[in-house]
């Protein structure tokens, strides 16, 4: 199988109207990819596609909408076989434990979750055509680093981004057989519209395109696992092999502090 990336490929994109779809989209137009790019409005998918106009379709769909996805099922293979599909739309919501809503667990697990799964619907008959005529076919699945440790009002963003990669390297043992690669992809803090909401400090905050050019290197590079930065993520892993009294010990300290 060739290298990832090594010709012009054809990739679809979620969540691509802003912070690291954006930024990932940008990044691979500037390596003549063709993309078709899906968020839930449309002006800044045409913003990206005024760049480079016979190069991106935009196909814009709510993830979370199985009908929407459905309409845009067609154009995924508008400009030949899919080779990719990076599957990057999620939110963020905190949870205020001291007033709890199930709500908020309930969205953070439809976005980042049901909608990624949604997505396969359509993504997946398509990389399936790919690979029957010989060609490389990747799936990515846009994760996150920020489950490795259990922050306070976390509850829900956290469980999802759990959820999602387990959903992720399940994924990768089924579709192993039929040479389908499935790359999880598990930032730190990206500077974003999400996280611009965010009210605590973010150590290590990288830009979104710094972000996209480490995803775009790493596939290109043929990694199955992309986290990033370094130091925040070993960080969280290190702190995640310690014993749970622990973990809890220090988990319900930086809660107590983040109240004040």
């Amino acid at each position: 199988m060739r290298r990832r990336l090594g010709a012009p490929s054809n990739i679809w994109i979620t969540g691509a109207g802003s912070g690291i779809g954006e930024a990932v989209s940008r990044s691979l137009l500037e390596h003549s990819h063709r993309l078709i790019l899906t968020g839930r409005r449309s002006e800044p998918l045409e913003a990206i596609q005024s760049a480079s106009p016979d190069r991106v379709i935009v196909a814009p769909a709510d993830t979370t909408d199985r009908q929407q996805l459905q309409s845009i099922a067609p154009q995924l293979e508008s400009h030949g076989d899919l080779n990719m599909a990076i599957l990057n739309a999620g939110t963020c919501e905190y949870l205020d434990v001291r007033d709890y809503n199930s709500d908020v667990i309930a969205n953070n697990l439809q976005t980042n979750v049901v909608g990624t799964a949604r997505c396969l619907d359509i993504a997946l008959p398509a990389l399936r055509r790919t690979r029957a005529k010989g060609q490389p076919a990747t799936l990515v699945i846009v994760s996150s680093s920020a489950w490795w440790f259990p922050f306070g009002r976390a509850e829900g963003y956290g469980a999802s981004k759990a959820a999602l990669s387990y959903f992720a390297y399940a994924l990768r043992a089924d579709l192993a057989a039929e040479g389908i690669d499935v790359v999880v992809v598990s930032p730190g803090f990206v500077k974003t519209p999400l996280t611009d909401r965010n009210d605590f400090p973010m150590p290590f905050l990288v830009t979104a395109e710094d972000a996209a050019q480490r995803i775009v290197k790493g596939l290109a590079n043929g990694r199955h696992d992309i986290a990033f930065p370094k130091r925040f993520t070993w960080t969280l892993r290190l702190l995640g092999a310690l014993p749970r009294s622990i973990i809890d010990r220090m988990s319900a300290a930086m809660a107590r502090q983040s109240d004040h």
